[in-house]
């Protein structure tokens, strides 16, 4: 319970801070226990412009299989293209008041790796 209470006062934090435009919208990152989501944000219109987990039905069985660091790069590698056949070149990273290691950061170097800037 503690964790989920310093989390939520990270979460605020990081919100305050960073916001979504249509340049340069959000990209935020979500992991549970098994899987880890990823979606990028409009925060003006508070629309949802693109989205890939480790649930979506092309990678489940792809990253299912894998240790939860190399899924993480796998949806990283995903978002970005996805986010460049939309024409998004450049996101903000809000990374959910996780700190930014692990999985978290896999998904960060794999998405930079891919070309998306951030």
């Amino acid at each position: 319970m503690a964790t989920d209470i310093a989390r939520g006062h990270r979460k605020s934090r990081i919100r305050k801070k960073v916001e979504g435009t249509p340049e340069r919208p959000r990209l935020s990152v979500f992991r549970s226990a098994k899987h880890i989501y990823a979606q990028v944000i409009d925060d003006t219109k508070g629309s949802t412009l693109v989205t890939v987990s480790t649930l979506t039905k092309t990678l489940r069985a792809d990253a299912g299989e894998k240790a939860k660091t190399d899924a993480a790069k796998i949806i990283g590698t995903e978002i970005a293209k996805a986010c460049k056949s939309k024409g998004i070149e450049k996101v903000v990273f809000d990374r959910n008041g996780f700190l930014y290691h692990g999985r978290i950061k896999a998904l960060a170097e794999a998405a930079r790796e891919a070309g998306l800037d951030f």
